[in-house]
């Protein structure tokens, strides 16, 4: 499997360019980089697709010009539902994509990649996006194939309303059980059943709500 670049990436924005939309909090400054990185490398590898041998020039070259147009047309893209301001937002493209190019080429020189290596790195990442971000970035960035790949949670998952649902599922079972057998004596506690299953449960739930947050946060 392909080196994992857009975490790379982000993590590299934040080391180097300590400035890079630090008017944000601490989480939300961590969120956008990591969204503006997947945003980047996804265009770079459309762009990839559409003309490797364009691409691979510009990662050897660098072109300030060519940086800023593509940071330009995310910027302006209809479909870029970004937040950050236009100014911000196209200011920290071109810097973001600055940072990729050199590291693309950093690590091509480094690896002895070569167009034949970096190709497979590059087209190795779609699986690390998938899932990465929500649909608007991959329209934006033509990546069009990891539309819908982002899991969607409808209603997030209460441990208390659950339990409640659970008592009350118990209640219902015992005074059930009771009015069909009228010689069994009713007593006020709850069964021994339900004390052992109950905690059970409470565990599933929560090992439940651990797998989404991984999710949320991945």
């Amino acid at each position: 499997m392909a080196f994992d670049l857009v975490h790379y990436f982000a993590e590299q924005s934040l080391l180097q360019s300590p400035n890079l939309l630090n008017g944000s909090t601490v989480q939300t400054r961590q969120q956008q980089v990591f969204e503006l990185n997947a945003l980047v490398l996804g265009k770079l590898i459309q762009l990839w697709r559409k003309d490797s041998d364009k691409l691979y020039t510009e990662i050897q070259d660098q072109n300030p010009l060519y940086i800023q147009e593509i940071a330009r047309h995310l910027t302006t893209s209809p479909k870029n539902q970004s937040t950050l301001s236009k100014q911000q937002l196209e200011s920290s493209l071109s810097e973001i994509l600055a940072l990729q190019l050199s590291e693309l080429k950093q690590l091509e020189q480094t690896g002895h990649l070569g167009k034949t290596g970096l190709n497979e790195l590059m087209i190795g990442q779609i699986d690390h996006l998938s899932g990465q971000a929500d649909d608007w970035v991959w329209s934006t960035n033509q990546l069009t194939e990891l539309i819908g790949s982002k899991p969607s949670i409808e209603e997030d998952v209460s441990l208390d309303k659950t339990m409640k649902e659970f008592n009350q599922m118990v209640h219902t079972a015992h005074h059930d059980t009771d009015t069909h057998d009228v010689s069994e004596v009713v007593h006020d506690v709850v069964p021994t059943w339900s004390i052992i299953v109950a905690p059970l449960v409470a565990l599933a739930v929560l090992i439940f709500l651990y797998v989404q947050y991984g999710h949320l946060v991945g």
